[in-house]
């Protein structure tokens, strides 16, 4: 799904149907202006990306911890106050980076139920 808003422009990055699903209403309507969705996805694809090395050296490094806690861990960082992301934001940054490290993303209790 690509949405410019009936616009052209100049922005060629394609956010997920999974990112818009946090902005938008049950008419599928945006919750925000455009281009803040266009801020809020490259600030949680940019945290996924940066958070793909931190991940790996927990799992794999002097740490050892399985991959259900690694993200566990990202999550409860992720929501605090400083992260700058919201609740909902934070799960899917989560999600994105099980997604990029090709590992299974738990269920957080936040999570809404499939």
């Amino acid at each position: 799904m690509r949405y410019n808003g009936g616009m052209s422009d100049e922005y060629q990055i394609e956010i997920p149907p999974s990112f818009y699903a946090l902005y938008t209403d049950a008419r599928r309507r945006l919750t925000v202006p455009l281009n803040v969705l266009r801020a809020r996805y490259d600030l949680c694809e940019d945290l996924a990306q940066q958070l793909v090395g931190h991940a790996r050296n927990q799992h794999h490094g002097s740490h050892g911890l399985r991959e259900d806690e690694v993200l566990r861990r990202c999550r409860l960082g992720l929501s605090t106050p400083d992260a700058g992301v919201s609740a909902a934001e934070a799960g899917w940054v989560v999600r994105r980076l099980a997604e990029l490290l090709d590992w299974e993303c738990p269920a957080f209790d936040t999570d809404p139920a499939p």
